[in-house]
């Protein structure tokens, strides 16, 4: 993995789904939002000084978010936040680093 660059998109993991799950309050907030399906589809990382999870979930039929997720390093107080959200995503729109 390079430090900064994306890795390629993998199919989400119950570790990732865990993840969403735990920021879906603070997504919800942020969009205004409350969303009955909240499934995390696939993921990328981003080394940095810690990792950012950049998710595509779905939310709806055709209705996908992609979350960015920070993780910070382990140790300390290692801990999730929601760093960005972009909504009006659909199923082709490719996960990029925002």
């Amino acid at each position: 993995m390079i430090p900064g660059g994306l890795t390629e998109a993998k199919p989400a993991t119950p570790e990732i789904q865990k993840m969403v799950d735990e920021v879906k309050p603070q997504v919800e907030e942020q969009t205004n939002e409350t969303y009955e399906k909240f499934e995390a589809v696939i993921y990328k990382t981003q080394v940095v000084a810690g990792v950012n999870y950049f998710v595509k979930v779905q939310v709806g039929d055709e209705k996908y978010v992609h979350l960015k997720i920070f993780k910070s390093l382990p140790g300390g107080n290692q801990h999730l936040e929601l760093s960005d959200v972009q909504t009006d995503k659909c199923k082709d729109d490719e996960l990029v680093g925002f």
